[in-house]
């Protein structure tokens, strides 16, 4: 029911993705009486076997409760789990949508949620940890669930020249390839109505300090190339991926009818920015320096030095063609991105 803590989380199994289905019993189930909502299911097995389910919403905020392999429902009958996730006000600052991954390089466990309503400032956060169960700490050393805002944030509503915008985009998905590639699935709504949703793809990477970045362009399957100084030369549209600063009305979590369009203010703008011969950033506005050998780019931008940004071959969707990009962290934790344009 929505607005409501009346869900039910169900398991099916079948011989077959393709079916016939069964349905196996309830894996968690809950009312105006708990404290969790059975939504948002995501399931990870850890290295010694054990099954966890991350799961809920803004209602009280997101659990985990270990699963029986064997049947896929709870370990103990009735555990609904404990908590891992939650912001100080869970009816204004919504939080929903986890999803887990391990990487098998890092040892650790990565828990990707979702902020803000999904129509507008929608955005992921990430916190990781040694274990599936959590805890789960965040670019600051925070818990997750120590009810402050965490950070890395990876996306959140963005506009690169020639185009109107996408918000919306947050609630994620995550997938690995055969060749060990990291890939986020989330959703992305056109502006400026945001009433459509489209699914977006984009490359995920993890910087030397061990967090994930995805890339500032939907992915299109590029192929992958290695670049030198001169290959940067030129003009680039650089976007700094900032949390929300507008407090909106919400109503269970989401945004109320009549307020689906953002801001001015809300919107992640590009800056247009010129490297030069020289390692220099034209007028002044600092310099840049890239390592070929670890196709890495640091950037001074007005006094304030950006390391370990992440270069890479993609598309550029805007203008239409192939280019070449950059994505990282700064020391806040906030997104970096980047794309050459001519």
């Amino acid at each position: 029911a929505f607005g409501r803590k009346t869900s039910y989380i169900g398991l099916a199994e079948s011989l077959s993705p393709e079916g016939p289905w069964t349905q196996a019993g309830c894996v968690v189930k809950t009312d105006e009486t708990t404290a969790m909502n059975a939504i948002d299911p995501s399931i990870v097995v850890g290295t010694d076997g054990k099954w966890w389910m991350h799961y809920g919403s803004y209602f009280g905020g997101l659990y985990c409760v270990e699963l029986n392999p064997s049947t896929g429902l709870p370990a103990t009958e009735g555990d609904k789990g404990h908590l891992i996730a939650r912001r100080a006000n869970y009816r204004k600052d919504n939080l929903e949508a986890p999803e887990i991954i391990y990487h098998p390089d890092l040892k650790k466990y990565f828990l990707f949620v979702s902020y803000d309503p999904l129509m507008t400032t929608y955005n992921v956060r990430v916190g990781r940890s040694d274990k599936p169960e959590g805890p789960f700490i965040d670019y600051f050393g925070k818990e997750l669930k120590d009810t402050t805002n965490n950070f890395p944030i990876l996306t959140a509503p963005y506009r690169f020249r020639n185009h109107q915008g996408w918000a919306g985009t947050a609630h994620c998905g995550m997938l690995t390839s055969e060749e060990g590639k990291f890939f986020m699935v989330h959703q992305g709504r056109l502006s400026p109505q945001n009433l459509m949703m489209d699914l977006h793809v984009r490359q995920v990477f993890f910087t030397e300090e061990g967090w994930p970045v995805v890339s500032p362009q939907r992915y299109t399957g590029s192929k992958s190339r290695k670049f030198s100084d001169i290959d940067l030369l030129g003009e680039w549209e650089v976007l700094r991926v900032r949390e929300p600063l507008y407090e909106r009305r919400l109503e269970a979590g989401q945004i109320l009818w009549g307020e689906s369009e953002l801001k001015n203010e809300e919107w992640n703008l590009s800056h247009t920015f010129f490297f030069r011969k020289g390692n220099k950033i034209a007028d002044g506005k600092g310099h840049w320096r890239f390592a070929e050998e670890k196709q890495s780019l640091s950037l001074t931008l007005d006094g304030e030095e950006l390391k370990g940004l992440i270069v890479f071959a993609g598309h550029d969707w805007e203008n239409e063609t192939e280019t070449i990009l950059f994505t990282g962290l700064d020391s806040r934790g906030r997104s970096v991105w980047g794309k050459r344009i001519k």
